[in-house]
């Protein structure tokens, strides 16, 4: 008669455990219907739900002997058939992963998250950490931390909301996504430039050379904001930089400040061979600089209008507003041959919103509140490498590809 169990050992890992544990299952023709393992801080956590065919308490005599000599603890937890059928009922049920973000994880963090997921309804399968072991000195402003929930079920309405209710009450940043295998192939990334790659407005920082510096930020303020017309807003701020020399272009350039973790980000991802793309708002200028210094593999952004060295206070035709960066991205993922739902689109202004619906994974980043409350997702507190998170790749195998 057959028997199910399930076959928990736990105890200080060290090597060979599995293997004995899984041999003398094997003496006995034991089918494995379900197997997870884990080890945190050198202790092993093993779970083995099994079959067992005949002879089913000499079976489990044998395994308490050899836990015995191991060192580790065993339970043999008996599984009815109904339970065991409710199971595998479960199967193609939906999936989601979540991503926790913080520069230290606290226990206090994993606790309301968790609570909020369990007042959905949702099972939690597992629990990782994508991010490096952390050393005992406290976080500093560039630190960062990662744990990823596998989530089973299917979240009540209001689950994202509650959601980002608990980032906004903790500083930390939550991400939901549908578990599938688009999220594992991404292919296509898209960013913003401005406030997105860089930590400033370009504009706002060739105003200043022009000495209008706080008339062209206010109408920034709002365009970002969604409070006026981007097309509109660009043109009327463009014309202030009138006769502005070529010149100051250089020096604007050299000073542009990287977003934290930019670098690192692209490292990565060119390492990896995703394909990336910049779809700005600002000017193609200092685009072309970040590709050149990024390794970017396309830019489209807005041409200022030049003449005898200096700018003449338009900008040409077509400019790239919300609609045109959307398309954009439709283009590049036809172009390369991959479905939208393997593209990402980062942004942090209003006329990101429409670039970051047609994503796969569309994240505002560092963003003005519409924009956070609009997005799928967002990112508020960490650096832009923090992506990689979301992609679903640890610290540890970014370590690895480096060596």
């Amino acid at each position: 008669m057959n028997e199910l169990v399930l076959i928990s050992v736990s105890g200080e890992d060290r090597p060979g455990i599995t293997a004995t544990i899984a041999k003398l299952l094997g003496d006995w023709d034991v089918d494995v219907l379900d197997v997870g393992q884990s080890v945190i801080h050198n202790h092993l956590s093993l779970g083995i739900l099994a079959n067992v065919q005949s002879d089913a308490e000499s079976v489990f005599s044998a395994l308490r002997t050899e836990a015995e000599k191991l060192g580790v603890q065993i339970r043999l937890i008996p599984i009815s058939e109904e339970s065991y059928d409710e199971w595998v009922g479960l199967q193609g049920a939906s999936r989601y992963i979540l991503t926790l973000l913080a520069r230290k994880v606290k226990a206090s963090h994993i606790a309301k998250v968790s609570e909020v997921i369990a007042a959905n309804g949702l099972n939690i399968d597992n629990i990782t950490r994508l991010s490096g072991r952390v050393p005992l000195v406290d976080a500093d402003n560039t630190s960062k931390a990662c744990v990823e929930f596998s989530l089973r079920g299917t979240p009540k309405e209001g689950f994202r909301e509650q959601l980002l209710a608990v980032c906004s009450d903790l500083d930390i940043d939550i991400a939901l996504q549908e578990d599938g295998i688009y999220r594992r192939n991404r292919r296509l990334i898209a960013f913003d430039m401005d406030s997105t790659l860089i930590r400033t407005e370009v504009i706002d920082e060739l105003a200043i050379e022009a000495g209008v510096g706080d008339q062209v930020a206010e109408i920034t303020a709002r365009a970002m904001a969604g409070e006026l017309d981007f097309r509109e807003s660009l043109r009327k701020r463009v014309g202030l930089l009138e006769g502005l020399p070529e010149s100051v272009l250089v020096k604007v350039a050299g000073r542009l400040p990287l977003t934290e973790g930019v670098e690192h980000l692209f490292e990565t991802l060119n390492h990896l061979g995703y394909k990336t793309a910049i779809l700005s708002g600002g000017f193609t200028y200092f685009g072309d600089v970040l590709k050149k210094k990024l390794s970017v593999d396309y830019v489209y952004a807005n041409e200022l209008e030049i003449s005898d060295g200096k700018l003449t206070g338009r900008v040409l035709d077509p400019i790239v507003d919300a609609e045109r960066k959307a398309s954009l991205l439709r283009e590049l993922a036809e172009q390369q041959g991959i479905s939208l739902k393997q593209t990402i689109a980062v942004g942090d202004g209003a006329n990101d919103l429409a670039m970051l619906d047609v994503a796969g994974l569309g994240i505002a980043f560092h963003a003005k509140p519409l924009v956070r409350e609009s997005a799928g997702h967002s990112i508020s507190n960490l650096g832009l490498d923090s992506l990689l998170y979301l992609m679903g790749i640890r610290d540890a195998e970014v370590r690895e590809m480096n060596r």
